[in-house]
């Protein structure tokens, strides 16, 4: 479900370059063929030239991320108190309506209007948000601490792997005009709500399963994966794994409020950080296939497949990223290491010469350093901060606290993407990729309380074992 919205965010970025040229009149795009008469064929152009078109597109992410964030906070209130298919199904069926009449059916009316645009694409935000906290609740609810950094860095891949269908579906029909772009993603994801509807198991107690933690008190010691951030090391670890929506009948616990679940210790600092990751990382989302084009003057659907190789990156880097976090049975330290290599990933990419090749390794590499660490804050993390002991006698936090980290995160991103547009247009792509190093700095300057504390435990812990060898 989660890969399916992703491609049809990743549609937009994928076709920023035929959207520009569409918007802007046909005598400055050199391709176009020059029709007559000039007033009938080019009423649809909103500005005059491609430079204010490429700064309303960064404006229109900053919208979407804007409304997305803001969606988040409320979505995840909505995900712990509602049926979380029926929320997720709504979202996902409701968004590409959006997205076919802002892609689509604008093109074929040859409706053109700045304000249309901004509206359907606040409420397209607003409708995504139902995605991320529904599904990492279900997924919170399924499995347990043991092992949570492999499985969950594994399937946080979806956005990646949603993001390499959107380029690929937008790549193969792009030649016939983009609205075809948005028509197929906007199908998949439409009937993809239908499946998720009908077929969706929301926790183990729908199909007369145990509910999570009634046979693994035996193995609490396994699971606990990041005691560290969660309390003191003396903590009773007795029942630490308890479901978030299946509860029991006779004894509802209440969902945790918001501001209760931003007092849990852990979920600001990593918010804060993830406003920054995210912000880079939603950066190469939005804008990595425009810039191959506008940088290198490669084509646009060469672009797009060329695009996937930063999700393939960062698909490896979550999963190798969280196994090692299961080992260590911490996870900041394993986030400042990758972090630092991003930014000089990010040096070694900004500088990268004019070869397809070339361009694609360095870029994969970057991915694994910076969508690693990004698709274990927003899953694996986020399901360790909402299923710590605190919150045990009000077990439905997950999507709240889901909610608040990855809302924080959209924020920044929102911020970002308009600030990149601006960066771009007055000094240059070198130092958008210096702003980006700078927010990446950022990430490990707010997560260091963290990172000091595990490293400590994590010394103090192998003192105690080469003591009782």
């Amino acid at each position: 479900s989660y890969s399916l919205l992703h491609a049809s965010r990743k549609t937009f970025s994928n076709v920023k370059v035929s959207i520009s040229s569409q918007w802007t009149p046909s005598c400055l795009n050199s391709t176009a063929p020059e029709l007559r008469p000039y007033e009938l064929w080019n009423s649809s152009h909103l500005f005059p030239n491609a430079e204010e078109a490429t700064l309303f597109l960064g404006t229109l992410d900053t919208i979407f991320l804007f409304s997305y964030a803001v969606g988040l906070f409320v979505s995840g209130i909505v995900g712990d108190r509602l049926n979380l298919r029926w929320v997720l199904s709504f979202g996902m069926c409701s968004s590409a309506l959006v997205v076919f009449s802002f892609g689509t059916l604008t093109e074929w009316l040859h409706f053109y209007n700045k304000w249309f645009y901004c509206c359907l694409w606040v409420v397209n935000g607003l409708l995504q948000s139902t995605g991320w906290p529904c599904v990492v609740a279900v997924m919170g609810n399924w499995f347990g601490k043991a092992g949570r950094g492999f499985v969950f860095g594994l399937w946080s891949a979806c956005a990646s792997v949603g993001n390499i269908l959107g380029a690929f579906l937008a790549s193969c029909v792009l030649k016939y005009g983009y609205e075809y772009a948005f028509l197929v993603t906007a199908s998949v994801q439409f009937a993809g709500g239908v499946i998720v509807f009908f077929g969706l198991l929301t926790s183990p107690k729908e199909v007369g399963l145990p509910e999570l933690g009634a046979d693994e008190d035996e193995v609490s010691v396994e699971e606990d994966a990041n005691r560290p951030l969660m309390g003191n090391d003396d903590v009773d670890d007795d029942d630490r794994n308890y479901s978030i929506q299946a509860t029991d009948n006779d004894n509802q616990p209440k969902a945790i409020g918001f501001f209760q679940a931003c007092c849990l210790p852990g979920v600001v600092l990593y918010s804060l950080a993830y406003a920054c990751l995210k912000l880079v990382n939603y950066s190469f989302f939005f804008w990595l296939p425009f810039y191959l084009s506008n940088n290198f003057g490669w084509k646009e659907a060469e672009a797009d497949q060329l695009s996937i190789w930063y999700d393939v990156g960062g698909i490896i880097g979550g999963t190798i990223q969280g196994l090692i976090s299961d080992v260590l049975q911490k996870r900041a330290p394993v986030l400042a290491v990758s972090l630092l290599f991003a930014v000089g990933s990010l040096f070694g990419y900004s500088r990268s010469p004019n070869s397809k090749p070339i361009n694609a390794v360095i870029m994969a590499i970057t991915g694994f350093f910076i969508g690693g660490p990004s698709n274990m804050i927003s899953s694996a993390i986020s399901a360790d901060l909402g299923r710590q002991d605190l919150v045990k006698g009000s077990s439905e936090a997950l999507a709240t606290v889901t909610g608040i980290v990855d809302g924080t995160g959209s924020i920044g991103a929102a911020v970002g993407q308009y600030l990149v547009s601006l960066i771009q247009e007055n000094l240059g792509w070198m130092w958008v990729f210096y702003f980006f190093i700078l927010m990446t700095s950022s990430t490990v300057l707010f997560i260091s309380p963290l990172i000091v504390r595990e490293i400590r435990l994590l010394l103090h812990e192998r003192r105690l074992r080469m003591l009782a060898e």
